[in-house]
């Protein structure tokens, strides 16, 4: 700072760095001042004067020229180097502070003055600070309120400045400042969990204080179930079944929550397990779908909180999915073959069932042939003679006796055998085969 003595033509300049000068107690201070004269001078004096707030000024020193006069009462506590007119303080106490005055007089042809002050503020560095909490138990949350008190021992013009986790903390309704260091929280919440500085400060030093970690209770927040196995989406768990699976219930809550383990059914609940941990074995359980619900609760703060879930219990693996997909068109063509094959069996056995009851051993046609004759054939079941397999064969229905004749039309009858159908009634298929002629000759033999 410029401070320019507007006189005649300006012939005075008195520069000072700033009106307030801090100091630290016990170390030397300097207060610069520096002018500059645009007349020749003769003689150059230089006066200090120092006021303590509502005291009278006192006189400290004074120089002409390179004279230095100093009051015997400070003379070891302060001195002046002229034509410099800057003020030197030894060592600083806090009774040293105040107000000092400069002045500065130049004689020439005549004699020039102007005055200066400078407020001079001495500080004490501020120690470490401590913190006390008030209560100095646990508190519930939204329920119990917390109290910081900030303090150091030493310092002056200390403020206060509070932290959370590193990083200043701003007023809200339910945070209260005060000046001699308290900070209150009002009504406290999860969210004031951290851990809590106070930093002191002031002009010339700052200093912070250890970590605080209030105790507060709260929760369950955030309850969720999770497991080692199987496919969640959204509160369903799919589980292969035959595969054991562990199911674990957490949530966020000061001190640890109590966990309940509820099966659900349609008209009842069942408490199956305590613990944050559920295993059960999906080979034992008889239902494929099955109802579950964790329950968490706070002994402290009295709140619980609760969550669903359903276990499915399937094949998940895509291979053993393909597999069971596969099984389907398979056991369709497995059943499909076997009844064929049983269709088969059975109409071979029923033809040969057939075959043997009405199969009748051939005759070879013999005009004038008596009824007696065809009853007294013998029916055989199987071909005996291969050889004798060649001819004409004749099929032959004898009818009731008790019921009335029926003379069959037939073209391939002689007219010679129509009075044979008063005795039998029967039809005749002509069946043609080869017979060679040697075999031929030797059956007429």
């Amino acid at each position: 700072m410029e401070t320019i003595k507007k006189g005649t033509c300006s012939a005075l300049k008195i520069r000072i760095p700033s009106p307030t000068i801090h100091g630290i107690e016990g170390r030397p201070l300097v207060l610069p001042v520096h002018y500059d004269s645009y007349v020749s001078a003769s003689e150059i004096q230089i006066i200090w004067l120092f006021e303590r707030h509502q005291t009278p000024a006192m006189f400290l020193l004074s120089s002409i020229n390179h004279s230095v006069v100093s009051d015997l009462e400070f003379q070891h506590k302060f001195t002046l180097q002229p034509p410099n007119a800057s003020l030197l303080i030894y060592s600083l106490h806090l009774r040293d502070e105040g107000n000092y005055t400069v002045k500065v007089n130049i004689k020439g042809n005549t004699t020039i003055s102007y005055t200066q002050k400078i407020d001079v503020i001495v500080h004490v560095p501020v120690s470490k600070p401590t913190i006390s909490i008030q209560p100095p138990h646990e508190v519930v949350e939204y329920i119990g309120n917390i109290t910081f008190h900030c303090a150091v021992e030493k310092g002056t013009r200390v403020t206060y400045v509070w932290l959370r986790d590193g990083k200043p903390l701003e007023s809200s309704p339910s945070y209260n400042f005060y000046q001699n260091g308290t900070f209150l929280i009002d009504s406290v919440m999860k969210t004031d969990i951290g851990n809590y500085t106070c930093l002191a400060k002031n002009y010339v030093s700052q200093m912070e204080s250890d970590v605080i970690t209030p105790t507060i209770y709260y929760g369950p927040y955030g309850l969720t179930v999770s497991s080692d196995k199987g496919l969640k989406v959204g509160e369903v768990f799919t589980v292969d079944i035959g595969e054991s699976i562990q199911f674990d219930c957490s949530a966020d809550s000061n001190p640890p929550n109590t966990f309940s383990w509820i099966q659900r059914t349609q008209n009842s609940t069942e408490i199956i397990n305590y613990g944050p941990y559920f295993k059960i074995l999906s080979d034992k359980v008889g239902q494929k779908t099955v109802d579950y619900m964790c329950r968490a609760y706070n002994n402290i703060t009295g709140k619980r909180d609760e969550t669903q879930f359903t276990v499915i219990y399937a094949s998940t693996d895509p291979q053993k999915l393909e597999q069971n997909g596969n099984t389907y068109p398979l056991a369709a063509i497995t059943g499909i073959s076997l009844f064929i094959i049983l269709s088969m069996c059975l109409l071979f056995v029923w033809k040969k069932y057939h075959y043997r009851l009405f199969r009748a051993r051939p005759w070879k046609i013999q005009h004038n042939r008596p009824s007696q004759e065809y009853r007294r054939t013998q029916i055989f079941s199987g071909h005996e003679d291969a050889m004798n397999d060649f001819g004409i064969y004749e099929f032959v229905t004898l009818p009731d006796p008790y019921v009335p004749h029926r003379v069959p039309s037939s073209k391939s009858v002689s007219v010679s055998n129509a009075s044979h159908a008063q005795d039998t009634s029967c039809t005749v298929y002509e069946v043609i085969q080869h017979v060679p002629e040697q075999q031929h000759d030797n059956r007429e033999e």
